[in-house]
């Protein structure tokens, strides 16, 4: 792949307003910057647009993963399935908790973890979770692997770092599991500048996450547990509520733009436009197509022509120099034929349709090599 260079559209723009900066600066003024009132404004408010009973807010969405891990008691000589096919903070979470992620294959029109694969490793038998993760905005099968972990009595924990609003059937994801967590990451549907989330049904899980994230507890200084400080500041929860005030208007915008994408891209025969199965809400936090023969050189061919692109992900986590160091290898050909094939475009809402219809037009020109 070639550097990453400045692009005329960028492959992500995050959207920070005036009233976001007119409540940081009112926070900067009040002196009061550690998680305080509006964190916990915050994380009721997120709560409530999720539709889960606790939220639990971190300093980012690999802490949040981190005292996920820890508040459902998966510890050593645990096993936790999870996806090969994703950014690493999922399974490195696993680890920091002391147990093991054994990886399973995923669904090749989706990229998402395959049920049928989970199932398989299941069957052998030692496994204490199921970690799903909702790959580029599009819900995995959530009423597969519910089900999946009600057969197998096992715990379910939902990955939403690039779900913000997505749903199956009208429920949004983070509602499936025993526990779920969410990033706001600059460049996720949703930023407070570096944040994360857990959210849970259950209030043992929420109390013992606070406890990890905070653990001052109740009584200051007489610690529960030996935690961390995972905290929010109350810079990052003002930036929240602004921001999640304006979700659903910019998820809705991402998804007419992947509209857009996918209307003038769907004819070509050297590429395929991502899915969205009947029911599902995907939310964009990528368009990401493939593309068979070619693909380095097509990505070449955008960035020289000024469009922002990306390979998500460009290699699996078990073949990273990191896990092979541990002992990590194994073969998933659908996840790997992924890594061959992948490559995101701009969707992102500060994207306006003259923006798309040059995104489409640039790669509808591409001369490449396609045979």
């Amino acid at each position: 792949m070639t550097p990453r260079t400045a692009a005329a559209i960028p492959i992500a723009r995050p959207l920070i307003g005036e009233e976001e900066k007119r409540q940081i600066l009112e926070v900067l003024d009040s002196g009061a910057l550690v998680a305080g009132r509006r964190v916990g404004a915050f994380e009721r408010a997120f709560a409530d647009y999720v539709g889960v009973a606790h939220a639990v807010a971190t300093s980012s969405g690999s802490t949040a993963l981190h005292a996920a891990m820890l508040a459902l008691g998966i510890g050593a000589g645990d096993r936790v399935v999870t996806t090969p096919f994703t950014f690493a903070a999922s399974s490195n979470a696993v680890i920091h908790a002391g147990a093991q992620p054994v990886f399973a294959d995923v669904d090749p029109a989706t990229g998402n973890l395959d049920p049928g694969a989970v199932e398989a490793v299941l069957r052998e038998g030692g496994i204490r979770a199921i970690l799903v993760v909702h790959l580029y905005g599009l819900p995995a099968d959530m009423g597969a692997f519910r089900r999946l972990a009600d057969r197998y009595q096992v715990l379910l924990v939902e990955d939403c770092a690039q779900a913000h609003g997505a749903a199956i059937g009208g429920r949004k994801v983070a509602t499936f599991g025993d526990a779920a967590i969410f990033s706001f990451y600059p460049t996720k549907n949703l930023t407070t500048g570096e944040g994360g989330m857990v959210l849970t049904p259950r209030a043992d899980v929420a109390r013992r996450a606070r406890l990890l994230v905070d653990p001052r507890g109740d009584e200051e200084y007489a610690y529960e547990v030996v935690g961390f400080n995972f905290r929010m500041t109350e810079m990052c929860g003002a930036i929240g509520l602004v921001q999640l005030g304006a979700l659903e208007a910019r998820n809705e915008r991402r998804r007419e733009n992947a509209r857009r994408l996918s209307s003038g891209l769907t004819d070509l025969d050297w590429l395929t436009t991502p899915d969205e199965p009947v029911g599902y809400r995907h939310v964009y936090h990528q368009y990401t197509v493939r593309v068979p023969r070619g693909r380095d050189e097509f990505s070449t061919y955008l960035t020289a022509s000024g469009i922002g692109n990306r390979v998500y992900y460009p290699g699996l986590v078990p073949h990273s120099t990191a896990y092979r160091k541990r002992g990590f290898d194994g073969r998933f050909p659908a996840a790997e034929g992924m890594t061959a094939e992948v490559l995101s475009l701009p969707v992102h809402p500060a994207l306006g349709p003259d923006e798309i219809d040059t995104v489409i037009d640039v790669a509808r020109a591409f001369p490449g090599v396609r045979s």
